[in-house]
């Protein structure tokens, strides 16, 4: 199933995989064959999910910046689980419900591609000089 997924390398191409629609979601976990064995578990209430949870790249509406911007904040909003074994991937799958934290649970999964090391560093240098990252959310305006 991984073995013949390509990878990733610069927001340009993510951009571009998001635009047509072949990769809609990002998920970091161990990878496609990992996952392919359980659905996600809520870790919170320890309930098994009827699905794999994945995060949309799809910017919303209201987004009026470039989509690298929204894909650069996307890809470093779970940058922390790498540090747990965690590896970022792109998908496509059908959505039949959602997580605690109101992300997409999705079932047939269709792996895309791998996102690279490289790909994840120009998240990271867009995020923090394009975007307020890490700006508290809780003053609305």
């Amino acid at each position: 199933m991984t073995a013949d997924m390509r990878t990733v390398r610069t927001l340009a191409e993510l951009a571009e995989l998001t635009r047509s629609g072949e990769a809609p979601y990002l998920r970091y976990s161990p990878g496609p064959e990992s996952d392919a064995e359980h659905s996600s578990t809520d870790h919170e209430s320890g309930l098994t999910m009827p699905g794999v949870s994945a995060n949309p790249l799809t910017a919303p509406g209201w987004w009026t910046l470039p989509l690298e911007d929204w894909l650069a904040r996307r890809v470093c909003q779970y940058l922390r689980e790498v540090d747990e074994g965690a590896r970022p991937w792109l998908l496509s799958g059908r959505e039949v419900d959602f997580g605690p934290d109101n992300e997409p649970l999705l079932v047939d999964i269709r792996p895309v591609a791998w996102i690279a090391p490289e790909l994840v560093e120009e998240a990271r240098e867009r995020y923090t000089t394009r975007l307020n990252a890490g700006a508290a959310t809780h003053r609305d305006h």
